[in-house]
Parts: C-alpha cells; sequence; structure tokens
C-alpha cells in the first residue's frame, strides 16, 4: 500500500494543498475541546481518561487526515474511531453493567462478529452502504438502551440519545458528496460537529454512573 497516496473524498476539498480542507479541519477542534473538558470531569475514573485520551487522537488524526489527504493521515483518523468504539463497550460493560472481567472482554470482542455480519446487510441498502460500518454503532447503542431500560433507566436514555445524535451525524456524512454542486463546502464539517455532542453524551452516560457509585466490575 502506497502510503502517502493522496485522497480527495470530500465536497470541500478542491487541491491537495494543506488549507483545502478548512471546515472540515478546524472542526476537529470540537473533539479536542470536549477530550481536554472530560479529562477534567473524569478525574477518579482512569478509563474515563482513557478515553479522553483516545477522543484526543481522534482529533489530531481527524485533523491530519483533513489536512494532509493521505492514506497514512485516513489510518491515523479510522484507527483511533475504532478503538474507542471497543474500549467504551469494555468500559461500559464492566464499569457500568458490572460485568466480570473476562465477560466484559468476551462482550467486547464480539462487536466484531456482529460488524462482519452486519456490514454487508447494510451494504445491500444503497443509502446505509455508504457509511456501512458506522451504522453498527448506533445500532448496537439502541439494543443496550433497550436491554437496560428497566435496570438503569438513566444510562439507557443516555444511551438512546447518543444513538438519535449519531444516526443523524452518519446520515449528515453520508450526504457530503451527494451536495456537492448546490452546497460546495459539503456536510461532513457537521459530522464532526454533531459526534462532538454525541461524544459529550456517551462519555457523561458512563461518567455519572461510575463516578457516582464507583466501578461496578469484579
Amino acid at each position: 500500500m502506497d502510503w502517502m497516496q493522496k485522497i480527495d473524498a470530500y465536497c470541500e476539498r478542491t487541491d491537495f494543498a494543506f488549507w483545502s480542507e478548512p471546515l472540515n479541519a478546524v472542526t476537529n477542534l470540537g473533539y479536542l475541546l470536549v477530550a481536554l473538558i472530560y479529562w477534567q470531569r473524569m478525574q477518579g475514573s482512569a478509563m474515563g481518561r482513557v478515553l479522553s485520551f483516545i477522543l484526543a487522537l481522534i482529533a489530531i488524526g481527524s485533523f491530519l487526515f483533513h489536512t494532509t489527504a493521505t492514506a497514512w493521515a485516513g489510518a491515523a483518523d479510522s484507527a483511533p474511531i475504532g478503538v474507542f468504539i471497543l474500549v467504551y463497550l469494555f468500559a461500559l460493560n464492566r464499569d457500568v453493567l458490572g460485568w466480570p472481567l473476562w465477560a466484559a472482554l468476551l462482550g467486547t470482542v464480539l462487536y466484531l462478529p456482529y460488524a462482519a455480519l452486519v456490514v454487508p446487510i447494510l451494504d445491500s441498502v444503497p443509502f446505509l452502504s455508504i457509511s456501512d460500518f458506522y451504522w453498527t454503532v448506533p445500532l448496537a447503542l439502541i439494543a443496550y438502551a433497550l436491554g437496560l431500560r428497566r435496570r438503569a433507566p438513566g444510562v439507557a436514555q443516555g444511551l438512546a440519545v447518543a444513538a438519535a445524535i449519531l444516526a443523524v451525524s452518519i446520515s449528515v456524512r453520508s450526504l457530503d458528496l451527494a451536495v456537492c454542486e448546490t452546497l460546495p463546502i459539503g456536510t461532513h464539517f457537521l459530522w464532526h460537529l454533531l459526534n462532538a455532542v454525541m461524544f459529550v453524551v456517551v462519555l457523561e452516560t458512563y461518567r455519572r454512573p461510575v463516578l457516582a457509585h464507583g466501578p461496578r466490575g469484579r
């Protein structure tokens, strides 16, 4: 693979200059701001701070991708997102749901075959296929929310709200190339802004029960 290959994937980019995607680049500050805020708010939760740190890596990776537009930066953009998903699920399973370590790990690892099963189904639906993998996340959050609606209604509500925001965010992301002619700046920057809000919701949904009662895992 040519890691220096240039990638033109968004409406806003018109050439391969560093600042050809100013909105897509600058809106990553939203991720960084949330990461810094929750680094402070997660005092007393090591896993919470790990999640905040990963979110900062997402901000950096996405900024690099929307400025350098290279394959290596694309990997730096997408890899922390995948890591955040898995670490958040593990933290949710262990610290909020109180699963023992082995079950929390197993529940996290099972996300991989789940995504492998669901993505081909999503690929058969034209609009959903554009951001196929990302749709696996709100679907999983909804499943968790439904399972927790009686046992932990506050957590369930937070996950449901996050799923709703993320569904809108993914839809906006998927529209980017379709609106280039009428909206040259595209819609990808809205994906960043909406996701920043979504990260506040998921981090707060984790923080409140953990800092109020302590991690429940064994």
